[in-house]
């Protein structure tokens, strides 16, 4: 891998222990007011105070376990609802797949920050929610991935070879393809949380996701709006944690599609 990718696995790594170990690593509680409203970045206060006085610092480690959290729940539905209709539509063809893919194709074609928004607006706002929508609205361009991986490799002659021993449809779809077909999948998981931790974001800014008390870096951002310009790091450190968590897993993203892509 190269620089950018080693970079995006330092920074993730230092986002994902901070997320795991919020509770010590936080010097308040996120919800806790500690001082006074909108103070400068201190010794006391790494990040400064935020509207209500709470620590920033702490209210942005907790925001870390939220985003992670819901862009790792909210690709792992992505992925097996993609991987699993990818599966079916390339490996047995014909009219299935024409119906699958129409299916996909219905789907791309709604704008999916609309598309989630409307889904939410008819549910209660919450993080299990956000979780669940995310997921179920962005598993499309994993089942083409899928897809195109398994009208290669079904041509194969191990393929053939499993079917003429007997081997059941289901032990070839995911005994013998399914490894083989697993890199644009892990490729797809990574990009795909850095969506989700986008879409999680624009949807607490929104006031349609994470909902306070609970600390999230989209959330921090619609609190940060009135006091651009009086206290503009309320904003600014929100935004880079978000930026930097994005573009980490891109970076990790596209090192994994130059290590996993055998024509390369």
């Amino acid at each position: 891998m190269g620089r950018a990718s080693r970079f995006g696995i330092i920074i993730l790594f230092i986002f994902i222990l901070a997320a795991i170990f919020a509770p010590i690593i936080a010097p308040y509680d996120p919800g806790e007011i500690v001082d006074q409203t909108t103070l400068a970045p201190t010794l006391q206060h790494l990040f400064g105070t935020d509207d209500l006085g709470r620590d920033l610092f702490s209210r942005a480690v907790y925001g870390a376990r939220i985003s992670l959290t819901v862009g790792l729940v909210a690709v792992t539905i992505s992925i097996l609802i993609g991987t699993l209709m990818g599966a079916l539509a390339g490996y047995f063809g014909g009219w299935l797949d024409g119906l699958i893919m129409r299916f996909v194709d219905v789907m791309l074609a709604f704008p999916s920050i609309f598309l989630i928004l409307a889904i939410q607006a008819m549910l209660t706002p919450n993080i299990y929610n956000v979780m669940i929508v995310i997921g179920v609205t962005s598993w499309m361009g994993v089942a083409r991935f899928v897809r195109g991986e398994y009208l290669r490799i079904r041509e194969l002659s191990y393929v053939e070879a499993a079917k003429a021993i007997g081997c059941s449809h289901s032990r070839i779809i995911f005994r013998h393809i399914l490894p083989n077909a697993q890199a644009p999948i892990i490729v797809a998981a990574t990009l795909g949380m850095a969506g989700a931790i986008l879409t999680e974001s624009a949807l607490s800014f929104l006031g349609m996701g994470v909902q306070p008390p609970t600390p999230s870096w989209g959330n921090m951002l619609i609190d940060a709006q009135a006091y651009m310009r009086d206290a503009p790091w309320l904003a600014i450190i929100p935004g880079l944690l978000i930026l930097l968590t994005v573009l980490s897993l891109y970076f990790v993203g596209e090192g994994l599609r130059e290590r996993l892509d055998v024509r390369s």
